[in-house]
């Protein structure tokens, strides 16, 4: 009998994205908002025929298969070509936050050795102090025509992306290689030390983005217009301007407005249908419709991920506004999306909406290709019984197996440990109950810093809400409960207790409430509550 299938052995490469699409959805559209301001639009075709005249352009600078090439951009055309351009070509696309320190911006460029670094005249400030520490850098593309490509004092010569590709060859073949070929580049943000890079295969990649078009994730299809608000910098936009082209859907790029008028006007020019982002971004768009008593017209559903997205905003989407909310998990070493929870049709039928709430405000289930168990403190698998807590673990065909350059591998026998304090479900529904660095440990009990502040967001004059553990010298820690009121509300914190008091247990309760203007938010739209630690760690010198 024989062992092996008589099947074709073709290579999963993003290069086959880009074909695809051209060929069998040529005309699907996407619009782009130009950093400057206007709205760009063209076709898949069109898209395709300029990311081979990028590839022509690249290698006519001297870059070569494994050349690795840093961006510094928003979501948008220009950077969506490259994404196809640089790994069609065998190279890597580092994509690099702008928000991170210049020291760390500094540091990735230099630890992934980039050649080239494409970005967006609005970073122009950061090139200025980078560049000169870059040495291996040796072309700077700015993503614009020439009109809008600054001048940046310290560096010599700075390309506009329109002059260096209108010269080039539309004519270009894709290599075909192996698809275990490093095809991205990212690094974690929000890390002790320097960050550390997770280096994604075309094989990953292409996985992950056949996966979110399905049903049971964001069942995308040439129906829908898509608007990825999640930045392109970051963990490559949860792979969805890979799935966009590989369902034949519209594609819509946001730049950098990305307020909640400027999101709400966009989504409703270009009749969107999807998106996706962080709960920190949708906090703003729905303030904008309540405060201006506006509806959609098209949107139909939103993934979000990033931090637990409060019950309150998910019932305003689910019930005011008729918008499927489907919440994930991921990270930086998942290369996107992992987990994701849908409403079944029984659910839909017969759960109040407070249960489909409740279940929508859980991070789903592991997705296929994905396997995950939560361990305690020794190892051991715990049981999925929806209470039992313990560290997350993750297996499966997209997850990191070695950081970039890394000594030694983080996995646990053949598990990569999350550090995301979890609970599963008997029907495999997994919840994020804290991070291992979050969770707070009072009196020899834990509290969840997530349900505390999805509990003091459930409060109508609070806009958001965040929860640290504060050293205390008898409960070894206690929590601190910071807020961020809605305009024009007056909530006291005696209000704030008092309404907690009926919604946790009373050592939950936090010992004190701080009102803040904004939250310290990181450039993936996370609270960096580092930030609040180090300068409210010492509040609780006394006991109570």
């Amino acid at each position: 009998m024989l062992k092996t299938g008589l099947m074709m052995d073709m290579p999963l490469l993003l290069s086959g994205i880009i074909e695809h699409a051209a060929a069998q959805y040529g005309d699907a559209e996407i619009v782009s908002r130009e950093t400057h301001g206007p709205l760009f639009r063209y076709t898949t075709r069109e898209c395709a025929v300029r990311a081979k005249k990028l590839a022509n352009a690249l290698a006519g600078l001297g870059l070569t298969p494994g050349s690795a090439v840093a961006s510094i951009a928003w979501n948008n055309h220009r950077h969506l070509e490259a994404y196809y351009a640089v790994s069609g070509s065998g190279m890597v696309m580092h994509t690099c936050n702008p928000r991170l320190h210049p020291q760390q911006l500094i540091y990735i460029i230099n630890h992934a050795e980039d050649e080239a670094v494409i970005f967006d005249a609005s970073f122009a400030p950061i090139i200025k102090g980078i560049a000169a520490h870059c040495p291996k850098v040796r072309h700077w593309v700015c993503l614009a025509d020439a009109a809008n490509t600054p001048a940046i004092e310290g560096v010599a010569k700075i390309l506009n992306y329109e002059d260096l590709i209108a010269p080039a060859s539309e004519v270009f073949d894709w290599p075909s290689f192996d698809e275990r070929t490093a095809a991205a580049l990212c690094y974690t943000s929000g890390t002790t030390g320097n960050p550390k890079g997770a280096l994604y295969s075309h094989r990953a990649i292409v996985l992950n983005a056949i996966t979110i078009c399905i049903p049971g994730a964001l069942g995308l299809s040439p129906q829908e217009a898509i608007l990825p608000v999640v930045p392109m910098f970051h963990i490559n936009a949860w792979c969805l301007p890979y799935a966009t082209l590989i369902a034949g859907a519209k594609l819509v790029l946001p730049g950098p407005k990305l307020d909640g008028p400027s999101l709400y006007e966009l989504m409703e020019a270009e009749k969107v249908t999807v998106s996706a982002g962080v709960p920190t971004i949708w906090q703003g768009l729905i303030a904008h419709l309540d405060q201006h008593g506006l509806k959609f017209s098209t949107m139909r559903r939103t993934a979000t991920g990033g931090s637990a997205m409060p019950l309150a905003l998910i019932a305003k989407f689910n019930d005011q506004y008729k918008v499927d909310v489907r919440h994930g998990w991921g990270m930086t070493e998942t290369t996107a999306v992992a987990t994701m929870g849908v409403i079944t049709a029984q659910q839909q039928a017969e759960w109040t909406p407070e249960q489909r709430h409740a279940l929508i405000a859980k991070q789903g289930k592991s997705v296929f290709g994905i396997e995950i168990k939560v361990v305690d403190d020794t190892g051991a698998t715990l049981p999925r019984d929806g209470t039992s807590q313990g560290e997350l673990m993750v297996r499966g065909q997209w997850i990191l197996e070695r950081y970039f350059k890394g000594d030694a591998s983080p996995l646990v026998d053949g598990w990569f440990p999350t550090g995301d304090i979890a609970v599963i479900a008997p029907d495999g529904v997994m919840q994020i109950r804290d991070r291992t660095k979050d969770v707070i440990k009072t009196g020899g009990e834990w509290i969840s810093s997530i349900d505390l502040e999805n509990a003091a967001v459930g409060h109508p004059g609070v806009q958001m809400a965040a929860v640290i553990g504060v050293k205390h010298p008898k409960w070894d820690e206690r929590p601190l409960l910071f807020i961020v009121r809605k305009p024009g509300q007056e909530v006291s914190k005696d209000e704030i207790l008092s309404f907690l008091a009926e919604r946790v247990a009373k050592w939950w309760v936090p010992d004190d409430v701080v009102f803040l203007d904004a939250l310290p938010v990181g450039g993936t739209g996370k609270v960096q509550k580092g930030d609040l630690r180090k300068q409210y760690g010492g509040v609780f010198e006394t006991p109570n």
